[in-house]
């Protein structure tokens, strides 16, 4: 997205032997290609790694149709051919059924993953190879500062995370989480580093032909409009290497204050951690923690214990100011977040799962519960 630097500088082999070398061991890889430029170079460039060694992983791409473009068709088969032509297994998988009116692009990101999840469960594979670039990176980046990310996401992507992150929605009341296809599956981004236009470069000397999809210049959807940008920020020095530095750069603190907060966590907490709970932490001790810290550790407290997805970093944020202030003040303070009850008592923080929903509101405020009495009687 942001550069266009490397123009012409081809991925040889030497370099994909190095961008692959820790998937030698792997019994198979699925490659997510869509056929666009990006994905249809990770193919080429994997399967030649592949005849390159003695031994090595089964390859099977996968191109998800997701019923919004009628090229889609013809796209999965043009990326079947070349297939084909370099020795991989392909599969076409189909995200069926009505299509939301609303975020879109996220919840056929959502549902595309969910499939290339099962397929990789299918054929005994524990990686999925992605063709996120280093324009990506950087788009990633941009993006999330736009919608006030914390510091987590403003480290960008990382090369290798689970494929299916936990579940948003709980389940239904009664119901235990059931270990769904794919949940062992990882998400490997081996051309992270690597410049868009090096992809496309290395194809047109292969004489490879690409798919172009119009909805990444779409105007109706934000990184479309991000792209758009990408000459304008980049003229000022803002381009797809200095938001990869940002990204490398946080990662690093990242890495040091979740040592501190595991410091931390092993210090204060006076119960281990389970993940019902209770989590109970010593409330002088937890004052004194540094305020990211302390952020951090109460929102691994509730994201044990809830039950209702993840902790939302604004929501998080205001709870742990009240507490701060409720514990300067020397008050008592009890609040739900996420599934999970946060009650300060006289010396200790205590985090534990959240009673049902229709008793919340009583237990927060208990004058609602004593109206409720008095206007029963």
């Amino acid at each position: 997205m942001l550069a266009n630097f490397g123009i012409g500088t081809l991925v040889g082999d030497a370099e994909a032997d190095a961008l692959f070398a820790d998937l030698i061991d792997q019994p198979a890889l699925v490659l997510a290609v869509s056929g666009g430029p990006d994905s249809t170079a990770l193919m080429w460039l994997v399967a030649r790694w592949r005849k390159r060694q003695r031994r090595g992983p089964k390859l099977v791409a996968v191109t998800v149709d997701h019923g919004l473009r009628p090229e889609a068709r013809r796209e999965a088969a043009a990326v079947k051919r070349l297939a084909a032509r370099l020795g991989i297994a392909h599969r076409v998988l189909r995200w069926r059924g009505a299509k939301p009116t609303t975020g879109l692009q996220e919840k056929a990101r959502i549902a595309r993953y969910r499939l290339i999840a099962q397929a990789a469960d299918r054929v005994g594979a524990t990686c999925v190879l992605t063709a996120h670039t280093i324009d990506d990176q950087a788009e990633t980046i941009l993006f999330r500062m736009i919608r006030g990310s914390g510091l987590t996401g403003l480290a960008g992507m990382a090369r290798m995370r689970p494929l299916l992150m936990p579940r948003v929605e709980p389940p239904a009341a009664g119901r235990r989480r059931s270990a769904e296809p794919g949940k062992n599956v990882f998400l490997v981004r081996p051309l992270l580093d690597i410049a868009k236009a090096r992809l496309i470069a290395t194809l047109r000397a292969a004489r490879i032909d690409s798919a172009d999809d119009p909805s990444n210049r779409d105007p109706r959807f934000t990184r479309a409009r991000l792209r758009a940008l990408a000459p304008a920020l980049a003229a000022e020095g803002l381009d797809a290497r200095r938001f990869a530095l940002l990204g490398r750069r946080v990662r690093r603190a990242e890495a040091a204050i979740e040592f501190a907060v595991a410091a931390a966590a092993a210090a204060l907490s006076a119960t281990e951690w389970s993940e019902h709970g209770p989590i109970v932490l010593e409330a002088e001790g937890f004052s004194a923690l540094p305020a990211e810290v302390a952020l951090r550790l109460l929102g691994r407290a509730i994201a044990r214990v809830g039950d209702e997805g993840p902790v939302q970093l604004g929501k998080l944020e205001s709870l742990a100011e009240t507490l701060a202030a409720a514990t300067a003040a020397g008050v008592r303070f009890r609040r739900t977040l996420a599934g999970a009850a946060v009650t300060l008592g006289r010396d200790r923080i205590t985090v534990e799962r959240a009673p049902a929903r229709r008793n919340r509101v009583a237990m927060v405020n208990p004058a609602f519960r004593r109206g409720r009495r008095g206007k029963k009687a």
